[in-house]
């Protein structure tokens, strides 16, 4: 049993690059819309200022390697001096202080040499991921900030691509309920999803359903699924429209009746005109519960093998007789008439 829902293309992974130093750019590695691959470079910071900053984080380590070193001499001295009273306790304490913070501005000096070595390294921008490349919003020559809020480009992934659908709350009821009834007998594993495309053509691949959103969106009322789907030859774009037929399972004990045999009377309530054993027309009230292409899917009120008339109903009318004319019967008639 298909079920018929709208939604829209996905990208699976998307990258909003931004620069996590600040500079010139020099250079920019890529051409947009290009795919690029994880690791690849796209943009290349003047590296001059960090480099220089990196010097200058070595040069403030080694001072402080030698003050370190020079302090340790001293706190050995004054720690053997101190067994022969040669110095006073106090001394001794001032030599330990002044080597723990020795030691102390090493560590420090050493985290800002790591820290300028990945900025360094932060001149290089690269991409986190695999996929097809936007349109940059800078060129050669623009100065760029360290996490500054617009994205120099946008890389997204979009093989494999998501597809987000959307289910009314009564259908996604409606569901629940004949699975527990036992009515419908699920898919077990994986759920496949087929996908219709806006120019009416059929998706040549076939995914898979995801999740359900837990969660029901106040404004639509509907709540969202989330299938993925292959896209090896990029024919899906993110943010277009598409139906996706999405196999809900084994439906027991209903059939299907072409849309043009379902009426509805002025209750509301669903109708079909059929010929008994006898060939008289009778009508029927029947329980339609939902649509799947060009007809209706019908749970109750029909039995299989009855006859549902599905034209000329304008001339016929309940218990009246009638011949029946099977529908291939009826388009070959008309064909030999065109």
């Amino acid at each position: 049993m298909l079920s018929e829902l709208p939604g829209r293309t996905v990208p699976y992974e998307v990258a909003e690059i931004r620069p996590q130093v600040g500079g010139i750019i020099i250079k920019r590695n890529f051409i947009e819309g290009d795919k690029v691959n994880q690791g690849d470079s796209l943009y290349q910071i003047d590296p001059a200022p960090l480099q220089a900053e990196l010097n200058s984080a070595k040069g403030s380590l080694a001072k402080a390697l030698s003050t370190a070193s020079n302090a340790r001499i001293t706190f050995n001295r004054q720690a053997s001096l101190l067994k022969t009273n040669y110095v006073s306790r106090q001394d001794y304490d001032t030599a330990r202080t002044q080597l723990n913070e020795a030691e102390a501005n090493v560590t420090v000096a050493k985290a800002a040499v790591e820290q300028a070595t990945i900025n360094l390294q932060y001149a290089n921008v690269t991409s986190p991921i695999t996929g097809v490349s936007g349109k940059s919003s800078v060129t050669v020559g623009a100065l760029v900030t360290a996490n500054q809020a617009d994205s120099l480009v946008t890389v997204q992934r979009l093989d494999p691509i998501y597809v987000d659908l959307t289910q009314s709350v009564q259908d996604f009821l409606r569901m629940k309920e004949e699975v527990a009834s036992g009515q419908i007998k699920q898919v077990q594993g994986s759920t496949p999803v087929q996908l219709n495309l806006e120019n009416g053509k059929r998706y040549g691949q076939t995914g898979t359903l995801k999740f359900s959103d837990p969660t029901v969106d106040e404004t639509t009322g509907s709540v969202t699924l989330r299938a993925i789907f292959p896209n090896p030859n990029g024919d899906l774009l993110p943010g277009m429209y598409v139906t996706a037929l999405v196999d809900e399972g084994s439906r027991q004990n209903v059939l299907l009746v072409p849309q043009e045999g379902v009426t509805h009377n002025a209750q509301g309530k669903a109708t079909a005109l059929i010929l008994d054993k006898d060939d008289v027309v009778q009508l029927r009230e029947i329980e339609a519960s939902k649509a799947i292409g060009d007809q209706w899917v019908v749970t109750s009120g029909l039995q299989a093998g009855d006859r549902v008339i599905v034209s000329g109903l304008q001339r016929i009318r309940p218990g009246i007789k009638a011949r029946a004319i099977s529908s291939s019967q009826e388009n070959a008639s008309t064909e030999s008439k065109q």
